[in-house]
């Protein structure tokens, strides 16, 4: 199977040396490691960060799997695969499956979870399931297997974490770092404005409002604009009481993403309201949003009335 999706590969790409590799730009990434160390959890936290996870594949499916993903226009650029040690075959696959995935171009990195094994027991009896490597013996006995099998990889790998004394946050945390950089950049932030007379949203972690300016609904030349609009925007920045609320709130925020990113919150919502969610609270969202990205940070924006706007036109 893996000579056929390497025949196939270098099939499509001949004649085509002057285009780039799409395997050049694919990220692997080998999660591997004792069982009970915390794989299933630092799955999660990769596919929070955006990778796409497959759990328990047989190492040789991961080439036809990469080369779907590499040759069919797909807009995944990053595979997390989980390895399991199940079977004695385990090794010779995936030292064989690391080679073609070389041949292919691929970036592949292996992370390795450890833990000492006094803490293992301690995990799988507080789950009450045997070691997968047990065999009817003693816990004890399986855990010892597993670890004389993992020696060679362990060495090879290229991140090892040892979740002796971790959390399954702290776990997160660290792999957080260990991909993205420590600190605020690792938090992501979403600004949505919004109208209070359609409703408070309630998936927010903030809740701005900004009904204490000037609403340019009352100006007739910008009634029909919107918040996205430059002359709306001047008028709304330029209100008394605007730049020193943004300069508060964006100190606020600020902290507050501070403090989530160490503990494991990479996600943080704000909605910004005004009366009818058009003006005010549209032009607010974009500035403080101009303002957290000049920090460094990764903001989206979004406008949640606006669509009624687009609708009355």
């Amino acid at each position: 199977m893996i000579e056929a999706s390497t025949q196939h590969r270098q099939e499509a790409t001949a004649g085509k040396d002057d285009q780039p590799n799409p395997a050049d730009s694919f990220e692997v990434m080998l999660i591997t490691g004792m069982s009970g160390a915390g794989r299933t959890h630092a799955a999660d936290a990769l596919e929070d960060m955006g990778w796409y996870v497959v759990d328990n594949l047989p190492p040789k499916l991961l080439i036809p799997l990469v080369d779907m993903m590499t040759s069919s226009g797909s807009k995944v650029h990053k595979l997390a695969a989980v390895i399991d040690v199940r079977s004695r075959s385990y090794f010779d696959d995936l030292s064989e499956v690391i080679s073609h995935l070389d041949d292919l171009g691929v970036k592949t990195r292996i992370l390795f979870l450890d833990a000492n094994n006094e803490v293992l027991i301690k995990r799988y009896e507080s789950v009450r399931r045997p070691h997968p490597l047990q065999h009817g013996n003693r816990l004890i006995d399986g855990i010892l297997e597993e670890r004389s099998l993992l020696a060679n990889l362990k060495e090879r790998a290229d991140l090892v974490i040892d979740t002796s004394s971790l959390s399954v946050h702290q776990l997160s945390t660290k792999l957080y770092e260990s991909m993205l950089g420590s600190g605020p950049s690792t938090v992501s932030v979403h600004i949505f404005s919004f109208g209070f007379k359609y409703g408070i949203p309630i998936d927010a972690d903030f809740v701005a409002d900004v009904r204490f300016l000037p609403n340019p609904y009352w100006v007739p030349s910008l009634r029909e604009l919107t918040g996205l609009d430059q002359p709306v925007s001047d008028y709304v920045l330029s209100s008394k009481g605007a730049q020193e609320f943004l300069d508060a709130y964006q100190k606020a925020i600020s902290i507050a993403i501070e403090g989530y990113a160490q503990e494991d919150k990479h996600y943080v919502t704000i909605a910004i309201g005004c009366t009818g969610g058009q003006h005010r609270s549209v032009a607010m969202s974009n500035a403080l949003a101009q303002r957290l990205r000049s920090q460094g940070l990764s903001v989206t924006v979004s406008a949640r009335e606006l669509h009624r706007h687009l609708r009355q036109s």
